[in-house]
């Protein structure tokens, strides 16, 4: 055999084997998915699933995982030292502010878990945490990227910052209905105090300067335009937080995931024809 005729590396392997996996299944993960998990969610809040399956932490944590499979397969290829560093640290940051959080309240208000997503990190903040905060802060990068398609920094830094704080504005207000979490001291909006926000303002700001310095951001946009389904975690983030928020009549967050949905519908560089 030539020697010019080799095996693709394991790496390589894999990546091809996850992309074609997402993109065989799009549909399946971007709207299947998250509607069974509206449906067995609010069964379980209403006490409608038995207690082995209702918040079952693992299941939380498997099916969020599949639906961040095109998140992971879009942004597989573009890890190299540099940014795999920068998700370390980013997963550390993580645990770090969580865990302050808990403890003394800062940044984001005396809160606490109603629910156990997986196993506790010193019986404090699920050691899944990364799972659930990096698809906000990274599906967030990736609309700002597309929506500026520039490399200026403080544009990019300023609007993805703000569609993290939009993210959570969708995010919280069900996950508190759910019995996620809670704070000590409800706040007006949907019960999440503003002091969450103005939290999420110092905590997105440090966490997005690690993604601004871990990525090549020329090479993720090149990955943004040529990947079909690298906004699918998206897909599936809105349609679970935009269904759960409108069963419990929060109608502000609803909106504004309707709002993205339109945004993405739109947009010349997403197809949902495809789905």
């Amino acid at each position: 055999m030539s020697e010019t005729v080799v095996a693709l590396p394991t790496r390589r392997r894999v990546e091809s084997t996850l992309e074609r996996v997402v993109e065989n299944n799009r549909f399946t993960i971007a709207v299947t998915f998250p509607l069974v998990g509206v449906a067995m969610l609010i069964a379980g809040r209403e006490g409608l699933l038995p207690p082995e399956f209702a918040m079952h932490p693992y299941l939380l944590i498997g099916a969020n995982l599949v639906m961040v499979s095109p998140l992971v397969a879009g942004i597989a290829p573009l890890v190299d030292r540099r940014a795999l560093s920068g998700l370390a640290f980013l997963a550390l940051f993580t645990w770090a502010i969580e865990t302050a959080g808990v403890l003394t309240g800062l940044p984001y208000g005396e809160f606490s878990y109603g629910i156990a997503l997986g196993p506790m990190l010193l019986d404090l903040v699920p050691l899944g945490l990364p799972v659930f905060y990096f698809p906000i802060l990274l599906n967030s990068y990736l609309l700002a990227l597309l929506f500026l398609r520039t490399r200026s920094l403080p544009r990019r830094f300023g609007l993805t910052l703000a569609l993290v704080l939009t993210l959570d504005l969708i995010l919280d207000p069900g996950a508190v209905a759910l019995g996620f979490w809670a704070w000590v001291d409800p706040g007006p909006y949907y019960g999440v105090p503003a002091i969450n926000y103005l939290g999420w303002l110092l905590s997105g700001s440090v966490a997005i300067a690690i993604l601004q310095l871990s990525f090549d951001h020329g090479a993720m946009l090149k990955r943004l335009d040529s990947c079909g389904f690298f906004l699918d975690d998206l897909v599936s983030f809105l349609v679970l937080w935009g269904l759960v928020n409108a069963y419990f009549g929060n109608w502000i967050p609803v909106a504004l995931a309707v709002g993205l949905v339109v945004t993405l519908v739109r947009s010349d560089w997403f197809d949902f024809d495809v789905l």
